[in-house]
């Protein structure tokens, strides 16, 4: 694949000036080591060579085959966005996002590997751009080379992600807030984490805010934004306020009416810079959260 730019400034080095666009040394170690090339102007140069305001350099990538330990496994993905750069699919609750030791098979990345091997595209390796949680619904991001996962990492603050979940709704409840907690892991748990002020167990600054979006059979719908992005963010923040996700029986939720938790990732927006072009998806409400807020229900 090739990638071209202009320098906007004299006397950077290559290197620098792509890390300001995102791609990472390794990337570009991969471009020298692995078969791609740098032009400046079309002649070939190395990565410390000096660009000049107004030059042309184009980058050759080289092809990134399919990732011999994953399985490919067809599946009926329900594919919302393509492009040259990203993939974003509609995923449904119950698969996990990536494989495991024990799980080899089953989870959206093995059933992208196989739609990448079917389409029959230059680049086949699965590079997963977010997470969505086993029972979690919604919008996954995958990059469809390195370039593009890389810079899609490297602009967390252009990224912005929105999810609705269901909570038991009282009046105690604010129409609108932001939750500002620090996540780590929880003690004895790989998997389960908490709020953390004691700076223990990774913990991390983490941020969501919310607003009600309805209100309907003793349930509230929630419009939150991540602006972080923690391991069970949402899940974890919601539970701290009092009022854990319906369904979610890791953080306490009530699972008489859903037996996964009721989340669902409903908006991705950021810049595919290759393109030039900001991309904003949505996803409707599945049928089984739709259903809990029906007037009919």
């Amino acid at each position: 694949m090739k990638f071209s730019y202009i320098a906007d400034t004299d006397g950077q080095k290559v290197k620098n000036f792509l890390k300001r666009q995102g791609l990472s040394k390794k990337l570009l170690a991969k471009v020298k080591f692995s078969g791609g090339k740098i032009l400046v102007n079309d002649q070939e140069e190395n990565a410390i060579f000096r660009l000049t305001s107004g030059d042309q350099l184009d980058i050759y990538a080289p092809k990134e085959p399919a990732n011999p330990a994953l399985i490919p496994e067809d599946f009926p993905l329900d594919i919302v966005f393509e492009d040259e750069d990203y993939l974003i699919i509609d995923k449904p609750a119950g698969y996990p996002s990536i494989t495991g030791v024990k799980k080899p098979t089953g989870s959206m990345c093995n059933f992208v590997a196989a739609y990448l091997q079917k389409q029959d595209y230059e680049n086949q390796c699965v590079h997963l751009a977010t997470r969505l949680d086993t029972d979690t619904s919604g919008l996954m991001i995958f990059a469809k080379h390195s370039f593009a996962h890389a810079v899609l990492s490297s602009r967390p603050k252009d990224f912005v992600k929105r999810y609705y979940a269901l909570v038991k709704y009282d009046d105690k409840l604010p129409s609108h807030g932001e939750i500002n907690a620090p996540i780590g892991r929880a003690e004895g748990s790989i998997i389960e984490r908490r709020v953390r002020f004691d700076g223990l167990m990774e913990a991390k600054e983490a941020r969501t805010s919310f607003d009600i979006n309805t209100v309907q059979n003793g349930l509230a719908l929630l419009d939150l934004t991540l602006h972080t992005g923690r391991t069970h963010q949402i899940r974890v923040h919601m539970a701290y306020l009092g009022y854990p996700l319906i369904g979610d029986d890791l953080y306490g939720g009530d699972c008489t009416l859903i037996q996964r938790q009721a989340l669902h990732c409903y908006h991705v927006e950021f810049m595919n810079v290759f393109q030039k072009q900001r991309l904003s998806i949505d996803s409707e409400l599945p049928s089984d959260l739709k259903k809990l807020i029906s007037p009919h229900n």
